[in-house]
């Protein structure tokens, strides 16, 4: 790191849970952030005021008038322009050594599972089920961790799955991909505006520990809020046997 590096992350290197060499680790990561909207606003700009070499963030939307009201990372002057160039920038004002790679579509198939093995952690802040197990059976092949975060109304929860590890649940283990789950978007069902802010800082945090090793991560847990009565819960979540992702892709491997 040169001079003007170790002022910028001083408050960082402090940490002892972190120091040079984790601010360093930071530098040289690369962060996929799926979602450029009330989740993925806060996550990238704390990604990149930490110092997160690369991201790569994917949204097809446009910014729209009625996103400001807790998509932070976009101003009123983006209304119309593509959500991840609005984006991007957004973080080049505030730290424009990150280099921010802008994919202006909605991401599946072989582009999605690309973008997933050339990064070092995955932060789903998409907004609908099919994308959330998209994204989930790109990181259960190529064993990378994944923050998960959702958030409606005054109800948000934020999980990570760390599929480094064989013993960890996938995200079709809590939430299976033909059950009774069912999108609830925020066009229709409203959401607070903090809500998003929360979640997606949780979902920062959790990626910065994954990245430089530090803490203990939220892997296995599912953390609840219900914003309106301000109160948290957190679940252990375990790994399905019986799951048709994670079992089984494991069970090929060996």
């Amino acid at each position: 790191m040169n001079d003007e590096q170790l002022l910028r992350y001083s408050r960082h290197i402090l940490l002892p849970e972190i120091g040079i060499e984790g601010q360093e680790t930071l530098l040289r990561a690369h962060a996929l952030i799926v979602g450029a909207g009330g989740l993925g606003s806060p996550a990238a700009l704390y990604l990149a005021s930490a110092g997160v070499g690369v991201l790569t963030l994917c949204d097809g939307d446009d910014v729209d008038l009625t996103n400001l009201q807790r998509q932070i990372i976009h101003r009123t002057g983006a209304i119309g322009r593509k959500k991840v160039h609005s984006a991007q920038a957004t973080l080049a004002a505030i730290n424009p050594e990150v280099r921010v790679v802008p994919v202006p579509q909605r991401v599946q198939g072989a582009a999605l599972d690309e973008l997933v093995g050339n990064c070092d952690v995955v932060v789903d802040a998409s907004d609908n089920f099919a994308t959330r197990h998209a994204i989930n059976r790109a990181c259960v092949t190529h064993r990378k961790p994944l923050v998960s975060g959702a958030g409606v109304r005054f109800d948000g929860q934020v999980a990570v799955f760390d599929l480094r590890r064989g013993d960890s649940p996938c995200y079709r283990c809590l939430f299976p991909e033909h059950g009774e789950n069912e999108d609830m978007p925020c066009a229709v069902m409203g959401v607070f505006a903090p809500l998003v802010g929360i979640i997606g800082s949780l979902q920062a945090a959790e990626a910065l520990k994954l990245l430089v090793g530090a803490g203990e991560t939220l892997a296995g847990r599912l953390l609840i809020i219900d914003a309106l009565g301000m109160q948290w819960r957190s679940i252990k979540m375990t790994k399905d046997p019986a799951c048709t992702e994670c079992a089984t892709t494991q069970a090929q491997r060996a």
